[in-house]
């Protein structure tokens, strides 16, 4: 994997072109099942991204973040539901609400620390899980949930195949990671990792620490929270059964298998979390097994990820050679 990067390094255009080659071939030559699977990889490569930005670039301990991706699904799906609102207009709004509500939920919390913040996010994960149970108003439909009654439309195209979700998601995950690449190289970006490394030290700078893991929760939030547009209009229905704690558990477990910080690793993150477990279908017995084996061996022999994040590698090395 480390050749793999190293030639990436070399020649980025190359390494981009070859990649975005493949992306675009792959649906021409695959079957609906193995589009639908890319399709999925691609929504939680979103998703690991917007962890990515609490986890890798602050540091923060998130294990709740599927109560903001809940958020701008079902935000979506009642707001096309009772006033007929166009998808592509709600994918903003979807994530600003959900923006909105990771400022407030982490407000409260934000100074805590390590283990303390991981159980807090756990429990705010419950919460708005049992709040959609509980049906508030009559809006989120109970455990039945809520069935989407729109979809994205490109030129009139109407977005319902597994190809046309394939290119839409990837497209955002194009755009994301765009983004994204701009944030880290920022002021803000490094900030963040200034944080991450030494909330004293950060401090003593004149960072903001406070402000700045706010926005990291927020944008991370937000990100989610669009996320659950496309999520939504992909299932069409949505039930609070999509957004246990063990979904959070996985999303974590993604950015902490790809490394740490690390962009390419999300993705490297995301293939071996969802489709390494569609590949092990026929040994559906054993896949737990091969998983929980594979988590081990990495901890204990790559424990920096997949692919990790040059600044986060050599602090490990430097860290080993002491």
């Amino acid at each position: 994997m480390s050749k793999i990067a190293g030639l990436a390094d070399r020649n980025p255009v190359w390494a981009l072109g070859a990649i975005a080659a493949a992306a675009i071939v792959f649906p021409l030559v695959a079957s609906d099942y193995w589009i639908d699977v890319a399709v999925f990889w691609g929504l939680y490569v979103l998703l690991g991204l917007s962890l990515n930005i609490i986890v890798g670039e602050v540091g923060l301990f998130d294990m709740g973040h599927m109560a903001f991706f809940a958020i701008g699904a079902y935000t979506t799906a009642i707001l096309s539901g009772r006033f007929g609102i166009s998808l592509w207009l709600l994918l903003p709004v979807a994530g600003i609400v959900a923006g909105l509500a990771g400022y407030v939920l982490a407000r409260p919390i934000i100074r805590l620390r390590g283990d303390y913040l991981l159980i807090a996010t756990i429990g705010l994960n419950e919460i708005v899980r049992i709040s959609l149970l509980n049906n508030p108003w009559g809006l989120t439909g109970g455990p039945n949930g809520i069935i989407m009654l729109d979809q994205f439309r490109v030129f009139g195209l109407l977005i319902q195949r597994p190809i046309h979700f394939y290119y839409l998601v990837w497209a955002l995950v194009a755009a994301s990671v765009f983004a994204l690449v701009r944030l880290q190289r920022s002021r803000i970006g490094r900030a963040w990792n200034c944080i991450r490394e030494d909330e004293v030290a950060a401090e003593a700078m004149g960072i903001d620490v406070r402000w700045a893991k706010l926005l990291a929760f927020t944008l991370g939030a937000g990100l989610a929270g669009a996320t659950g547009t496309v999520f939504a209009a992909k299932l069409v229905v949505i039930s609070p059964e999509s957004f246990t704690f063990m979904e959070s558990v996985i999303l974590f477990c993604i950015v902490i298998l790809g490394g740490m910080g690390s962009i390419p690793g999300v993705v490297l993150g995301s293939a071996a979390m969802l489709v390494l477990p569609e590949i092990l279908r026929n040994f559906a017995q054993y896949r737990m097994l091969f998983f929980g084996a594979a988590l081990a061996l990495m901890m204990i022999f790559r424990p920096q990820g997949l692919w990790p994040s040059k600044r986060w590698s050599t602090k490990l090395q430097e860290s080993e050679g002491e």
